[in-house]
C-alpha cells in the first residue's frame, strides 16, 4: 500500500507538470471544446500521425495510473464504474483549473473522455488485481457457513 500511494504521488506531481504549466507558445492556438468528439474528431484529421498519436495516446496514458492504483488506495473505488467516476471527477477538476487558471491551456472534455479511457483500461490490466491484493475481500459470517457446507462440514 505504501508502494501504491508512493506512485501515486509522484503521478501527482507529473499530472500537474504536464497539464498545469503555463503554454504561451501555444495560448493563441487554445480554445475549449466543449462538445464530446470534436478536439478527438480533429486528432484523427491531422496528416501527422505522429502528432495524432501523441495527442490521443498521451491523454489515454496519463488516466492509466488511475485505474491501476486508485483500488490499491481507496478500496471503496473498486470496480469498473467507480474507477471511471473518480476518475472523470478527478479529470474533470484538472480541465476546469486548466481553463480558468493556467496561460496557454484551455477545457477539453476529450481529454476527460482519453483519461477516463485510460483509467479504465489501467483498471482492467492491473488495478483489479491489485485492488484484491492489497485490500482482500472480508468474509462475512453468511459466506463462512455457505462454504463449509459446500464442502460437507455442519
Amino acid at each position: 500500500m505504501l508502494a501504491a500511494f508512493a506512485a501515486m504521488v509522484g503521478f501527482a506531481v507529473v499530472l500537474s507538470k504536464l497539464t498545469l504549466a503555463p503554454s504561451a507558445a501555444s495560448e493563441s492556438l487554445v480554445h475549449s471544446n466543449l462538445r464530446p468528439g470534436d478536439s478527438i474528431r480533429n486528432y484523427l484529421a491531422q496528416p501527422a500521425l505522429r502528432d495524432t498519436v501523441k495527442q490521443l495516446g498521451g491523454n489515454i496514458v496519463l488516466g492509466m495510473p488511475f485505474g491501476a492504483l486508485l483500488p490499491a488506495l481507496v478500496p471503496r473505488t473498486r470496480g469498473l464504474l467507480r474507477v471511471m467516476v473518480a476518475t472523470a471527477l478527478v479529470m474533470l477538476l484538472v480541465e476546469l483549473v486548466q481553463g480558468a487558471l493556467v496561460q496557454g491551456r484551455a477545457f477539453d472534455i476529450d481529454d476527460v473522455i482519453l483519461n477516463t479511457t485510460g483509467a479504465l483500461l489501467g483498471y482492467l490490466i492491473i488495478g483489479r488485481r491489485l485492488g484484491r491484493a492489497v485490500h482482500p475481500r472480508r468474509r462475512h459470517w453468511w459466506h463462512r457457513k455457505t462454504v463449509s457446507a459446500s464442502r460437507g462440514r455442519p
